[in-house]
């Protein structure tokens, strides 16, 4: 007694075929090929509408992370040729945007880009700023007046999400200018 070939129906073109192997999905390399770049159109509008929806359920903290991330980047451009701001030493280590009035003490001054300037990791974690250095090096970069105002009190602040974006977004966009002015 023979066997039946089992008919499948082609996914491509929606046309029968005879199954030749049972993992066979379109009935021909044609159809394979067109199966191919619907997937790959379907992948990417997934991919879309999951960062999409990704985005609307971040939370405030989130994205002030996701901020804050851009703006010392864009810090750690700016400053790319300058040594650091603390121990005035280049080295082939790794830099961070050390905040001069820190984010837990004056979190009003997180993305003041006078509050922000390149310090190596060792002053920044391990001499917990070396401030006093820094504000030394502070002085003479930005002056006596700049450095008395960022002492003195500020009005707080209290971000909403769109604010945030708005700041990553501005900060994303400094960096892709400063990039390419370089």
């Amino acid at each position: 007694m023979k066997r039946e070939i089992k008919q499948k129906k082609c996914k491509s073109c929606g046309k029968k075929f005879a199954l030749f192997n049972s993992l066979a999905q379109v009935c021909s390399v044609d159809c394979a090929i067109q199966y191919a770049k619907d997937n790959k159109v379907q992948e990417r509008t997934r991919i879309k509408l999951a960062r999409i929806a990704k985005e609307s359920i971040k939370t405030r903290s989130e994205h002030l992370r996701d901020a804050q991330t851009a703006f010392n980047t864009f810090i750690r451009e700016r400053d790319k040729n300058e040594p650091c701001i603390s121990c005035g030493r280049h080295h082939q280590g790794q830099y961070h945007a050390g905040h001069y009035r820190s984010v837990g003490a004056c979190p009003e001054l997180r993305f003041c880009e006078l509050n922000v300037h390149k310090q190596c990791s060792a002053c920044n974690n391990h001499k917990s700023g070396n401030i006093v250095e820094y504000r030394i090096n502070l002085v003479k970069k930005i002056g006596a007046e700049q450095v008395e105002w960022l002492e003195g009190k500020h009005e707080p602040k209290k971000y909403s999400i769109d604010e945030i974006k708005e700041i990553k977004a501005k900060y994303r966009l400094k960096l892709r200018e400063l990039k390419r002015g370089a």
